[in-house]
């Protein structure tokens, strides 16, 4: 299959989170990312925008009852950049997490004008 996105990590955000997961939330994990770089138009249960951010997306992963939610931004048309993860525990995304993914897409782009 062709990729038609290519994904790319910041820094070790998303790595400190994907690396205590089990292996089978990784494989999981791996799959999602896998679809998001192949399907023409990525599936909403797999790839959303968070409502009231700008440009913040959230990667969705479930398996075995856990959800796991991985935001990311697109930059430079079909480029998506990785940042940080969590497991969600509610239905409602912690405003918390969200403030941190800001923060890290802000350093993100701060940085890519240096």
């Amino acid at each position: 299959m062709d990729k038609i996105r290519q994904v790319i990590l910041y820094k070790n955000y998303f790595l400190d989170f994907y690396d205590v997961q089990p292996d089978k939330v990784k494989d999981k994990i791996e799959y999602v990312l896998f679809l998001i770089t192949v399907s023409e138009r990525i599936p909403s249960k797999f790839f959303e925008h968070i409502s009231g951010t700008d440009g913040l997306y959230e990667i969705r992963v479930e398996y075995n009852g856990n959800i796991y939610r991985i935001f990311s931004c697109f930059d430079e048309g079909n480029l998506i950049v990785v940042f940080n993860g969590f497991q969600k525990k509610s239905q409602k995304t912690p405003g918390k997490e969200i403030e941190k993914a800001f923060r890290i897409m802000t350093e993100y782009f701060l940085e890519k004008t240096k």
